[in-house]
């Protein structure tokens, strides 16, 4: 009994951290979704530590729970930091979901399962009238949109999530374990809607290594470019690091350049075109901004906008290319404000009219919005903006979007600062689309 009673206080004087329990490797964290494109089909993606299987059971909300289940697989992702830390990628597509039903799920193995999630599976109808909300910029410290936004996602106000670059501030710090944090903050929006992206800045490190492997998009290029559709509109999401990171490769630059051309082209076609008439683009540096940093966007020679004369071959801007091509709408990020722009092309404001100049645009409609929270804070605004520059707010907040039908989409900026209150809002009504709608 005397060496129980001394053992028992040893054990109480060791320090703590040696008889903590161990992190259970097994056990599934970081869920998040994302839509692959395909008609009925929903991508879950997740995190252990340890290799396991791969497996989401799930079923209608309301039935049989769990009656159905997926497999797929795990990828070994090796972050680049001193320690080399060590996490499996899971990634199970589930298919055939009925267009518009909402499904419980969870993911994991026999070793360890999720919580219980829900989502509600995409409708593919072209006369589908989808809500997102979207923003950039968003850090795990001072996350200023993040519970408002949890709590609208779970009420069900949204479809999709545009996450338009800049993640955690930085997805690599630590050893990526504040990727680890971040992911795990996001999970209660990204486990109910998918949660769509494009890379910003502050993923560059490791050439991008964080986000390609956390990420789940569509398409063959590790989540650096990719397109899809959702109601009446054709989404893009785009890498403008390419124009900044040249020393990862400028081929990317190239590379991607050409397969926008053919994803617009393929967009433009009179039958696709017709199906889904609205083309928004995603990306996270602006081609125009009227902030206070001296950024690409507050250069009239912006790479985004005209590209460089550095490369070799010159390497060809967006702007041209957009207009070209009759995008709708550009949705920006990267300063850490809001601003809605007057539809501009080259420079110039090109107003559908000057009582309704959403009405008709004769130019794409842009709007900047990376002031969702994070360490950096807001930024400061040119006090002499241009005359494109139609409002501005240093708010901490983030955007709303609804695709209403073919003619008609409208967008809200919502301020965290302000409690949730509307700040501004527009709607763009276009009778036509494509290139001759500038004419």
């Amino acid at each position: 009994m005397a060496v129980v009673h001394a053992v028992w206080i040893l054990l109480s004087l060791a320090p703590l951290s040696v008889f903590c329990i161990p992190p259970i490797w097994t056990q599934p964290e970081q869920v998040h979704l994302s839509y692959p494109g395909v008609p009925g089909s929903m991508l879950v993606t997740w995190t252990t530590f340890s290799k396991t299987d791969s497996r989401v059971e799930y079923g209608l909300l309301g039935s049989k729970l769990f009656e159905m289940n997926a497999k797929g697989e795990a990828t070994l992702f090796v972050d680049s930091g001193k320690e080399k830390r060590k996490m499996f990628i899971h990634r199970v597509t589930l298919t055939g979901l009925r267009p518009a039903a909402s499904y419980a799920y969870h993911c994991g193995s026999d070793e360890g399962w999720s919580d219980i999630f829900f989502f509600t599976a995409l409708n593919d109808s072209s006369s589908f009238s989808p809500k997102f909300a979207l923003y950039g910029d968003l850090g795990n410290e001072n996350p200023q949109s993040l519970a408002r936004l949890q709590k609208e996602t779970q009420l069900g106000m949204y479809d999709v999530i545009l996450h338009i670059g800049d993640f955690a501030y930085d997805m690599h710090e630590d050893n990526a374990r504040i990727g680890d944090e971040f992911m795990k903050q996001i999970q209660s929006i990204a486990a109910y809607v998918p949660y769509m992206t494009c890379p910003g800045n502050h993923e560059a490190t490791y050439n991008f290594s964080n986000y390609r492997n956390r990420f789940s998009m569509p398409g063959q290029t590790e989540s650096l470019w990719y397109s899809w559709n959702l109601g009446s509109a054709h989404v893009v999401s785009l890498s403008t690091e390419v124009y900044f990171y040249l020393e990862f490769g400028p081929e990317l630059l190239f590379k991607q350049y050409e397969w926008l051309k053919k994803d617009l082209e393929e967009a433009n076609r009179p039958e696709n075109r017709a199906a889904r008439p609205w083309i928004i683009t995603m990306g996270h540096r602006p081609m125009y901004c009227s902030d206070d940093d001296q950024d690409d966007c507050t250069k009239f020679d912006s790479y985004v906008r005209l590209g460089r004369n550095d490369t070799k071959p010159v390497a060809p801007g967006l702007e041209e290319l957009f207009y070209r091509y009759g995008v709708d709408v550009e949705l920006w990020a990267h300063e850490h404000t809001y601003e809605r722009l007057w539809p501009v092309y080259r420079d110039k404001v090109r107003n559908g009219s000057r009582e309704q100049p959403y009405v008709n645009p004769k130019a794409p409609v842009h709007i900047i919005t990376g002031s969702a929270g994070c360490r950096e804070k807001t930024d400061a605004f040119n006090p002499s903006p241009k005359d494109w520059s139609a409002f501005r707010s240093r708010d901490y907040g983030y955007t709303r979007m609804q695709v209403v039908n073919a003619s008609h989409l409208y967008l809200e900026q919502v301020s965290d600062d302000q409690y949730g209150k509307v700040i501004d809002s527009i709607w763009v009504v276009k009778d036509r689309h494509g290139f001759s709608a500038w004419m």
